[in-house]
């Protein structure tokens, strides 16, 4: 990386389009509870159009045809899965809350990864882990090489809650936000620094096309 410092400066004034992916479908689940208190962190860091983007909200069929849309980009995807293909593509930087399930992460978070090839290349990932024992970071761990596969890049920084369920209050408020808070700040800092780089390159290889 380079030694410039990510200090959070704007280079070009424009706000990054930052999608929070909630990756967990399950009834009951935390997720969302963790991914709105990042989201709030994200619109208070200044630099971001924050996206929470619920995959709960989308049919996301764990069958993908035979020869998938990631290796052949005329193949239709399912009707319902036109809003999430297009909030992923426009994003600049990408965050994914995970929990971790039998060390590892959940089956509807690599469905919606495999539905997708282009809308992941070139950008910067994020991860917000939560658990009982890892805080997230058994599935965070797989979800860097899954990302590597499809040419993203996955920030060293995260967030993780380690006994989430200790941490935050009934009103889903952290207990003690410190630690997390600055944790947050660390992985913005990663995300706006390699967003800004990697949308230029993007917006340089299309010209070039």
């Amino acid at each position: 990386m380079p030694t410039e410092p990510m200090n959070g400066q704007p280079r070009n004034g424009e706000p990054l389009n930052l999608a929070v992916v909630i990756g967990s479908v399950r009834e009951g689940r935390f997720g969302p509870v963790v991914a709105k208190w990042f989201a709030e962190r994200a619109e208070e860091y200044g630099r971001f159009t924050v996206n929470l983007v619920d995959l709960a909200d989308t049919p996301l069929p764990l069958a993908l045809p035979a020869v998938p849309p990631a290796l052949e980009p005329r193949m239709a995807r399912p009707a319902g899965m036109a809003g999430l293909t297009r909030r992923l593509e426009e994003a600049d930087a990408v965050v994914v809350v995970t929990p971790d399930y039998n060390r590892s992460f959940p089956a509807s978070l690599k469905a919606a990864i495999d539905w997708h090839y282009t809308e992941w290349e070139a950008k910067p990932i994020g991860f917000v882990g939560y658990s009982g024992a890892s805080g997230g970071l058994l599935a965070i761990e797989q979800l860097r090489q899954v990302f590597a596969e499809l040419q993203a890049h996955t920030v060293r920084n995260a967030v993780t809650f380690p006994r989430y369920y200790e941490l935050f209050g009934p009103e889903g408020r952290l207990t003690d936000p410190e630690g997390p808070n600055g944790a947050a700040k660390a992985m913005l800092d990663e995300l706006l620094w390699w967003g800004e780089l990697l949308h230029e390159a993007r917006r340089a290889r299309a010209e070039a096309a």
